[in-house]
C-alpha cells in the first residue's frame, strides 16, 4: 500500500514538473546545437548548394533557431552568399574578409581562413556581434566554421 502510494506520488510530481522543467528551452542556442546545425548545413550544401543557400537565407528547414543561424561565403572571392541573421542581411555580397567587430578585430579574415582547412575540420572563431532580435549592442560570439564544397560556412552561438 505504501509502496503504491509512493510510486503514485512520485509519478504525479514528476509528470506535473516535467512540462515546466523539461519543456523549457533557453532563448539562446548552445555550442552543441550550433555544431549540429553546422553539420546539417554542410550536408545540405553537398546535396544541393543553390537550395541550401536559399534555405540558409530564409531560415527554412531548421536553419534559423532562436539566435542560431547559418552564414556562408564563396571560397573563390570571399563574397557572402548566405546570412541567416535578419539583422545582418546587408552583408550579402560583401567580402567576408573585410568584416571587423566593434572592437576592431578582423574576424572575417579568420572565418575565411577556416574555409581553407580540409573539409570536415571545424574551427572556432571568437568575436563581438549583434544577437538577432536584440538591440544593437554587440556581445561575445563564438562561431564554428568549416568548408562545405566551395563555401566556407559557419554557425555561431552567443555567450
Amino acid at each position: 500500500m505504501i509502496r503504491t502510494f509512493m510510486i503514485a506520488a512520485t509519478s504525479t510530481v514528476f509528470f506535473s514538473l516535467s512540462p515546466t522543467v523539461f519543456g523549457q528551452q533557453s532563448d539562446h542556442g548552445t555550442a552543441e546545437q550550433a555544431k549540429a546545425m553546422l553539420l546539417k548545413a554542410e550536408a545540405a550544401v553537398k546535396a544541393d548548394e543553390t537550395k541550401a543557400i536559399s534555405m540558409f537565407n530564409s531560415g527554412e528547414g531548421g536553419f534559423r533557431d532562436r539566435d542560431l543561424y547559418v552564414f556562408c561565403a564563396n571560397m573563390s572571392d570571399g563574397k557572402i552568399v548566405a546570412q541567416g541573421n535578419p539583422n545582418a542581411k546587408q552583408q550579402l555580397g560583401q567580402d567576408q574578409r573585410t568584416l571587423k567587430d566593434s572592437a576592431g578585430k578582423a574576424f572575417g579574415v579568420e572565418l575565411f581562413a577556416a574555409g581553407k582547412k580540409p573539409e570536415g575540420q571545424i574551427t572556432k572563431v571568437s568575436y563581438l556581434f549583434v544577437r538577432p532580435g536584440s538591440d544593437t549592442k554587440p556581445v561575445p560570439k563564438e562561431s564554428l566554421v568549416t568548408r562545405a564544397g566551395d563555401l566556407v560556412c559557419g554557425v555561431g552561438y552567443y555567450k
